[in-house]
């Protein structure tokens, strides 16, 4: 495809020098620019660069340079060329009359950092004569954002090259150009003693920049760490941001920070970007009161920052080239913009100071958007080169007005609600004073009725001790009475008990009375355990005969070797399923009855399956059966003493 772009384009090239030749059409040359002694520093603009689009990048040197091409270069019609189709190749040239004579050294440099690939072609002589190509040689020199720091001829953040006026007469200059970004191609002709003094004085100049940026920087995070508001945090992480922006645009922080990642380099600046208008929302909502004064505008600066970061996300994850789309930074500007001359129109006087800094900013960014769109005239040269960074200086500045002009309006209202208090306190002491007075004489007059009152009270209070003195030894009769009364009453109540239980243990009850005497899991388990370690406890495992409570309710855990044994381990009822108390019942009616109940009726009495009855009650026999010389001679405890023969 590319080489047969090549061939039609080739021979639409020799139509039109035919055309031109044959009509006697006037054909503008390019104008060269002579090295003379005089020439410290040239800038190329308007017809001295012509330039060549090349849509399939697939144009080479021997192509541009040939006559075929010649007539398709353009001439520029602006001061500043710029690639108006991002990521697709520009040819660009220029033309050098060299003078040996002058004995100056000379270099080419392009300012704008941010291209990321230049690929230079230096003249470097025609050939032999025995050779039958007449295209010229040229020595290729690659550079570029894209390409190492340290790979560049001259370690300077822009790009520069090295020329060689060694030989007499014009030479042409090719250069093509590739960015992912919109390019400035401003070419200067520059002698090598007016860059190093021109480097000195921009390097110097950065410093004088940054290092004001980090003493606002630090002047307001000293504040934040004293008073603890949140304005003085975002306006510090905002300077810091504008810091990174402008350092990832004017090169330093490729020359400084990631000289080793070209890769990174390609969308650092989106980061500081962002955070530049994050913050800036995030300060003017605290430093206007946003929240407070408007509440629409503040709901409205939260979705822009939601929006913003929303946007960031989606460039990083899935389209970086959307982070060539700087002028979407225009939306929150103008929203903190519009904020600030609301709140300043609602009376908040600290607002005129953020007005007029973001009024600075908002020119030095619409001067840049108009420039961008074609409007030459608006291009001042190095001021509008510079002009956003002029303006991030001053909004630095009147912000830091704001911020102290606030911190003043809250002072003056502190000292005017100081003076109020003080007032009021003052007022205070005088209504003190008279109510005092008036109290004081209150007071004699009550003392004097007291007074009058205290003999009458006095023999009230006589009457009163011996009535008290009658009260208190009729109180001691009834304490004893109640002690003696409540001494009976327990005594009555534990007979009562023992009376109860040993009903139930000596003579047929129901299983509604049984469960009088049982009627729970818990104190089931609490008879079992006295029964079941009546003789003392001793483990099972080592024999020591000290515990601990258990995790199961009314188990014991060695205090030796740490074995847990359950209430119902090792004892007729382990293992069982049913229900302990109906299980009690059970073994009583078994061993009341010596074994002669069957199992239809135990199921019918306890409402348990026959089949789990008989299973359990055949236990419950043989264990009677095994111990049946024990249990001979047994009184109507005898059935508990079936509960723990199971071993």
């Amino acid at each position: 495809m590319g080489r047969v772009w090549f061939h039609v384009t080739y021979n639409l090239g020799l139509l039109f020098l035919l055309l031109a030749v044959f009509t006697g059409l006037p054909c503008s040359a390019q104008q060269a620019v002579p090295i003379t002694s005089d020439l410290e520093q040239h800038i190329f603009t308007y017809g001295e660069i012509q330039y060549l689009e090349d849509p399939t990048g697939a144009l080479t040197i021997s192509q541009v340079s040939s006559p075929a091409y010649n007539a398709l270069f353009k001439d520029n019609t602006s001061s500043t060329p710029q690639n108006q189709r991002l990521g697709q190749a520009y040819w660009y040239r220029i033309r050098i009359k060299h003078d040996p004579a002058v004995s100056k050294h000379f270099i080419l440099e392009y300012f704008d950092q941010t291209i990321d690939e230049i690929t230079a072609y230096l003249p470097a002589g025609a050939p032999s004569p025995d050779v039958a190509d007449t295209t010229p040689f040229f020595r290729v020199l690659r550079l570029g954002d894209q390409y190492r720091f340290n790979q560049r001829p001259f370690l300077h953040k822009n790009f520069e090259l090295n020329l060689d006026n060694n030989k007499a007469g014009e030479q042409v200059y090719y250069f093509r150009v590739r960015s992912n970004q919109i390019a400035d191609v401003i070419i200067v002709l520059r002698s090598v003693n007016k860059f190093v003094g021109y480097a000195l004085n921009e390097y110097f100049s950065f410093g004088l920049f940054y290092g004001m940026i980090l003493i606002f920087s630090f002047y307001n995070l000293i504040m934040f760490l004293a008073v603890r508001q949140r304005q003085y945090l975002y306006y510090v992480l905002y300077n810091l941001s504008v810091a990174l922006y402008e350092m990832c645009t004017d090169g330093i922080a490729y020359q400084y920070l990631w000289p080793h990642a070209p890769a990174w380099n390609q969308y650092a600046f989106a980061f500081p970007l962002c955070g530049m208008s994050i913050f800036a929302l995030l300060f003017t909502r605290k430093l206007l009161y946003v929240k407070s004064r408007a509440p629409l505008l503040n709901k409205i600066i939260l979705g822009v920052i939601m929006a913003r970061i929303a946007f960031f996300l989606v460039a990083l994850i899935w389209a970086r080239t959307w982070f060539n789309y700087k002028f979407i930074e225009m939306i929150p500007l103008t929203i903190a913009c519009y904020t600030g001359v609301y709140v300043w129109l609602r009376g908040y006087r600290p607002a005129r100071f953020f007005v007029l800094a973001y009024s600075f900013l908002f020119v030095g960014f619409m001067l840049k958007f108009f420039i961008m769109l074609g409007y030459e005239w608006l291009n001042f040269g190095v001021i509008s080169y510079y002009s956003l960074s002029f303006c991030f200086i001053f909004e630095m500045f009147f912000l830091s007005f704001a911020i102290g002009d606030k911190v003043r309006l809250l002072k003056k209202r502190k000292e005017k609600a100081q003076r109020q208090i003080i007032s009021q306190m003052t007022e205070n002491a005088r209504l003190k004073d008279t109510l005092n007075r008036q109290l004081e004489s209150q007071v004699k007059e009550r003392t004097r009725e007291l007074m009058e009152k205290s003999a009458l009270i006095a023999e009230q209070n006589d009457e009163l001790q011996q009535a008290n003195q009658l009260l208190q030894e009729q109180a001691g009769e009834i304490s004893r009475m109640n002690a003696l009364l409540e001494q009976d009453n327990r005594q009555l109540q534990t007979n009562v008990e023992k009376v109860s239980r040993a009903r139930v243990l000596s003579a047929p009850v129901d299983f509604e009375e049984f469960s009088r005497i049982y009627p729970d899991k818990e104190s089931c388990f609490r008879f079992l355990s006295e029964l079941k370690w009546s003789q003392g406890y001793a483990c099972r495992k080592c024999g020591h005969g000290h515990y601990f409570s258990g995790h199961i309710v009314y188990s014991r855990r060695c205090a030796k070797c740490g074995y847990e044994e359950s209430v119902t381990a090792n004892t007729i009822l382990q293992n069982t399923r049913i229900d302990i108390n109906k299980a009690f019942y059970m073994i009583f009616l078994v061993y009341s009855t010596k074994g002669k109940i069957s199992s239809h009726k135990l199921s019918e009495i306890l409402g348990i399956r026959q089949s789990t009855c008989w299973s359990y009650s055949n236990r419950i026999k043989k264990v009677m059966e095994d111990r049946k010389k024990t249990l001979q001679h047994s009184d109507e405890k005898g059935w508990s003493k079936l509960v723990i023969a199971y071993d």
